[in-house]
């Protein structure tokens, strides 16, 4: 018995070294977090130095990049970054990071036309590695996996025969990093998944998310230790070790996980979001919601039964008002961010392929298109058969709804336009990316005058929100977190104050006496728009924690609405700052919602979903 039991541990020992024999070791290196910029060469030459040592070692099978290639998504830097990655004898793989997605001129989309793709697939030696995005596109917010690569990672999972498999992201897949971590750790969970491999945090971290490892690496940058370097990640027959290599300097081990057969628990559900919340409102019913399969960052508008809306795969959809059902689709060549505006039939709205489109709002055929030099991420107004847009190219344009003509041109706006204008009196009001808040003459277009914020950083612009105006004042709230109220006549500052900590939301009341805005830490504010200081009528702690999402507040019936960089809803007595409803839709951003009446709401999310909201309650 003895016998059969050591012959027995001896073929299992030599089946064993048979498989490790068969595994061939290699090394790669994650380069991460380069962030060139066109104001400062140093992360320029921090990427040539690592470069030029990764060409010396012949030992490198492959280079991944897992994010922020650049500083604030613009093609020149990712131009230069990739003429430099291009030098490199060994493939190189790339995704995108948050400075690629939420600063980007192009929303994103010059990514792709530099990189090929921000996704990436490979196999080698058996292992399967695949990279994606993590967003979120355009908004402060959580990172956002969007449903399209949600899909595409299950595809792909599903079809594949490699048996170690290892992830690349830019966020880690953990709570308060990307809001749907769970939708991929419950895939990676039924696969052979080693670790997810990541960046961000500008150095050397091991997170567990839900049982899974997830490692991060350090930046590129020289840093405060004034030294630059990159990851080497070398995979053996059992282990998975992790060097941090200082460029000129000898590698540092500071990890080692083991390769083998993972079999992961079942997920806790204690980190899972809790929608417990819609327990305690249950007069807040979802009528409908469509998913659209793509992510969502446009708000909805409504015209008769219709609701209009586009996402990111590029379509434009016209929904039936009363059940939810795609009616017609339109579909442009790239990502729709611009928020659209409907009126006489018409529904016009800009598409980062460069175009304004105006399509007939109950066909969805074509009625005009006028094509800009850069993307379009602007949202429309319409007035007087004229619709207002500003776009990337420098320009902000008047074009007559009916034949899409040019009205009038500025062309002087030194950044990207994402707002939606404000039209008040006789004028039109925007922030852009370059830290300048503009009022243009609504006749013929010319400057009335523009206001500058004097912060050194254009990461610090009022160009996210959307301005309101009122009794002879503009108001609006930018990244400083600063409350500003401007003369609308002459730009001079009427009144600023830090004292609620705003952050790119702003709303108003429907009789133009209250100004609304969402704080960055759990409070809602109104304040006095008629007071030529800063007068806080109420201040409500709604507990929605921490939250940067530029989701307006919207107000009709006495209740003020808006959203979370979380899923969440809140209806707000815009009177008191009694909360009145509380609703959770998911766990993703929230975009400004569309009033239909103080118990009717429309609301988007970058989940993809569409939901009509009724709510029962006196």
């Amino acid at each position: 018995m003895k016998k059969i039991k050591s012959g027995l541990l001896f073929i299992a020992l030599l089946f064993s070294a048979e498989i490790c024999a068969e595994f061939t070791p290699f090394s790669f290196v994650q380069l991460s977090d380069i962030h060139i910029s066109p104001h400062n060469d140093n992360a320029l030459n921090d990427l040539r130095q690592s470069v030029c040592e990764i060409l010396c070692n012949d030992s490198i099978a492959f280079v991944i990049v897992s994010g922020d290639i650049t500083d604030a998504g613009e093609i020149g830097s990712m131009r230069r970054a990739k003429q430099i990655l291009d030098s490199i004898q060994v493939p190189v793989y790339v995704t995108s990071g948050n400075h690629e997605t939420k600063w980007s001129e192009s929303g994103c989309t010059d990514f792709n036309r530099v990189f090929g793709s921000d996704r990436f697939c490979f196999s080698y030696n058996d292992c399967l590695f695949f990279g994606f995005g993590t967003g979120p596109i355009i908004k402060m917010a959580d990172g956002h996996v969007a449903p399209q690569d949600v899909i595409w990672i299950d595809s792909l999972l599903r079809n594949s025969d490699e048996k170690y498999i290892f992830p690349v992201t830019h966020y880690p897949l953990q709570n308060g990093d990307v809001d749907n971590w769970y939708e991929l750790t419950d895939i990676f969970r039924q696969y052979n998944v080693q670790c997810v491999l990541g960046g961000h945090y500008h150095r050397n971290l091991l997170f567990s998310c839900d049982g899974i490892a997830d490692v991060l690496a350090r930046s590129n940058l020289r840093g405060k230790e004034n030294q630059v370097g990159y990851t080497i990640v070398s995979v053996r027959s059992d282990s998975i070790r992790w060097q941090e290599k200082p460029v000129g300097k000898a590698p540092v081990k500071w990890l080692s996980l083991p390769l083998d057969e993972k079999a992961y628990p079942a997920p806790d559900p204690d980190i899972r979001p809790d929608y417990s919340v819609n327990d305690s409102y249950k007069y807040v019913r979802e009528r409908w919601q469509a998913h659209l399969q793509a992510e969502i960052y446009a708000a909805p508008v409504v015209w008769k039964n219709h609701v209009y809306v586009g996402e990111d795969n590029g379509n434009f959809y016209c929904i039936n008002l009363c059940n939810g059902k795609p009616l017609w689709k339109y579909h442009t060549k790239n990502r729709i961010i611009s928020t659209a505006a409907v009126a006489e039939g018409k529904v016009v709205f800009g598409s980062t392929d460069g175009c304004i489109y105006c399509l007939d709002a109950r066909k969805g055929t074509l009625v005009w298109k006028l094509n800009t030099d850069k993307a379009v991420m602007g949202c429309a107004v319409i007035e007087g058969g004229v619709v207002y847009i500003g776009g990337s190219d420098g320009c902000f344009r008047a074009i007559d709804l009916n034949s899409g003509t040019p009205v009038w041109t500025f062309r002087d706006v030194k950044g990207y336009i994402e707002t939606k204008p404000c039209i008040y009196a006789d004028k039109i009001y925007f922030g852009a990316w370059d830290c300048n808040f503009y009022a243009l003459n609504l006749s013929d277009g010319t400057l009335a005058w523009k206001w500058n914020n004097s912060h050194p950083s254009d990461k610090y612009s009022p160009a996210a929100c959307w301005p309101v105006a009122s009794d002879g004042k503009i108001f609006f709230t930018a990244p400083d977190r600063v409350f500003t109220c401007l003369n609308a006549e002459t730009g001079e500052v009427v009144w600023r104050t830090k004292e609620h900590v705003v952050r790119e939301t702003v709303g108003i009341s429907t009789d133009g006496k209250k100004i609304f805005s969402r704080c960055m830490w759990d409070y809602v504010v109104a304040m006095d728009a008629t007071a030529d200081s800063p007068v806080t009528l109420w201040n409500t702690n709604a507990h929605y924690d921490y939250d940067h999402n530029p989701s307006m507040l919207i107000e009709k019936g006495g209740v003020v609405v808006f959203g979370t960089k979380n899923g969440l809803l809140h209806g707000i007595n815009a009177d008191t700052g009694e909360i009145i409803w509380k609703h959770k839709i998911d766990n993703s951003v929230i975009n400004t919602v569309y009033m239909l009446s103080k118990k009717d709401v429309i609301v988007t999310s970058a989940n993809g979903t569409v939901t009509r909201l009724r709510i029962t309650n006196p």
